[in-house]
């Protein structure tokens, strides 16, 4: 029978109850770190969501002001690099 629960559970029970409190608080960290609550898990889900909803879109709004500004000089000299390359024959 202990063979049979040990197989079960996935090796000692000593042994997976180490593991599993160790994975427990681990994942206790990490999910702290993204504001969830255990007392009130639909509510922090519910945050967790709409703040990378609004981090997503703000993200966007950086990714676009800094591809604009770097357009600026890289279009321009692409542009430039072109017409010479055309006009050599290539």
């Amino acid at each position: 029978m202990a063979n049979g629960v040990n197989r079960f559970i996935g090796g000692s029970l000593l042994g997976v109850l180490v593991r599993l409190v160790l994975l427990s608080v681990l994942i206790g960290v990490v999910l702290s770190v993204l504001g969830l609550d255990p007392r009130n898990i639909i509510e922090s889900l519910r945050r967790l969501v709409l703040t990378f909803w609004d981090m997503g879109f703000e993200a966007f709004e950086w990714l676009w002001h800094y591809f604009l500004l770097g357009a600026v000089i890289v279009i321009p000299i692409w542009l430039i690099v072109r017409l010479v390359q055309s006009s050599r024959g290539r």
